[in-house]
């Protein structure tokens, strides 16, 4: 009940949603009635059959006939598979950013894949079709005192100078600049708050992870190939790997023992780097 004001269907729709995130709405569940989601907001049925319309629209419903309560929907394998990080990473990220409290945890090589994911959640918040209380993003990235195993010249030079090197960090600075100010802008534009933190990692991580809510683990492994890159320092020949490219694979805590042991791992996997041999990084 929210006083006197009734709530919306939308409303209705995302305290349903959050139950089913949280678990305590799992896969084959019935919903309550009509009549008792009615009484339980204080509304009328054509209110919660609109919410259910949305959940059903969401692939979160199933079973749905009249007179009978639906029930919680299997999760939905992925269409097609696991696909390339840039086009299955946002679509995730929208749905992640649906939760009232939003945590994104990631592991990479550079920002540039999540910052640019980010662009569509952020949109939507712009739009009003998205309203997180609170964002934390944590990001966990190679430091720059490392010798990096990727990307790397393929020619050692003499004056031990690595060009490679130095486009790399660059890189990692001026995107962990801008997915840090996009976040953070909305905490004046629409009241949200945000927080982004940086660690770095004494390694060069093989691939790419990303936790969200503590509910999904997505991984793609960085596949690496020679390449050449022309720019205004000339042309480099690197071993590097086309993170975006990667395929995404998709482990979600509801979709059973399996994958629910695999994000509560990675999610331990995780703070474990965080919390023991990885040191504060700041951008310059």
């Amino acid at each position: 009940m929210n006083g006197s004001r009734k709530l919306s269907p939308q409303e209705i729709a995302d305290s349903l949603r959050d139950r089913i995130r949280a678990g305590d709405l799992r896969a084959g569940d019935r919903l309550p009635t009509q009549a008792e989601l009615a009484e339980e907001f204080g509304v009328e049925r054509g209110t919660v059959r609109q919410a259910l319309r949305a959940l059903q629209e969401d692939g979160l419903l199933s079973n749905i006939s009249k007179g009978s309560p639906p029930r919680i929907a299997e999760a939905a394998p992925t269409a097609g598979g696991p696909r390339p990080t840039m086009v299955g990473l946002a679509p995730r990220l929208v749905e992640a950013f649906g939760a009232r409290h939003v945590r994104i945890d990631a592991a990479c090589l550079t920002a540039e894949t999540l910052m640019l994911a980010l662009g569509e959640p952020v949109r939507l918040i712009h739009e009003g079709r998205l309203s997180p209380e609170s964002i934390d993003v944590r990001l966990l990235l190679p430091s720059r005192d490392i010798n990096l195993a990727f990307p790397v010249s393929v020619e050692a030079r003499e004056d031990g100078e690595d060009p490679v090197h130095r486009r790399w960090l660059e890189m990692r600075n001026a995107q962990g600049h801008v997915l840090r100010h996009n976040l953070k802008s909305l905490r004046t534009s629409h009241g949200i708050d945000v927080r982004v933190s940086f660690r770095a990692l004494p390694f060069t991580p093989p691939m790419k992870l990303y936790l969200l809510n503590g509910t999904e683990a997505l991984i793609a492994y960085y596949m690496i190939m020679r390449r050449e890159e022309t720019g205004d320092g000339g042309t480099l020949d690197m071993y590097d790997a086309l993170g975006s490219a990667s395929l995404l694979f998709s482990f979600e805590e509801r979709a059973g023992q399996r994958d629910a042991a695999f994000v509560e791992q990675s999610q331990k996997w995780f703070d474990g780097l965080w919390e023991t041999i990885t040191t504060d990084l700041t951008l310059s």
